[in-house]
């Protein structure tokens, strides 16, 4: 994963919203009408939200029918472990400088001055 994928991640599950929609859907996966009614949010909001967490895999959508013919959106949560730590960040860090994203840092090369 690269610095990018990593920073997405982190911020797809750093915002309060998205914290209540994973917990909702770990429940059971949900129609959006009945997401939005539960967590007490718009369509349009909530729509915003589930194509954040989609991009970075934790969510996925998918429509079916009902039994009166409409089709309904559904989300549920895709199984996850998100782990933070000193080795992940390098992980990805290494990832970019193994991509030619960023170029590595110089064990000789002298900090910015400080204030």
């Amino acid at each position: 994963m690269s610095s990018i994928e990593f920073l997405a991640l982190l911020a797809a599950v750093g915002h309060p919203q998205r914290l209540r929609i994973i917990a909702a859907l770990a429940e059971r996966r949900m129609y959006i009408s009945e997401l939005a009614r539960r967590l007490g949010m718009s369509r349009p909001l909530l729509y915003m939200h589930l194509d954040r967490l989609e991009k970075v895999g934790l969510v996925e959508g998918s429509l079916d029918l009902s039994e009166d013919g409409r089709a309904l959106r559904y989300f549920e949560l895709v199984e996850f472990e998100l782990d933070v730590d000193v080795e992940t960040i390098l992980a990805a860090v290494r990832s970019d400088e193994e991509q030619g994203a960023v170029e590595p840092a110089s064990k000789d090369e002298e900090p910015p001055p400080g204030p």
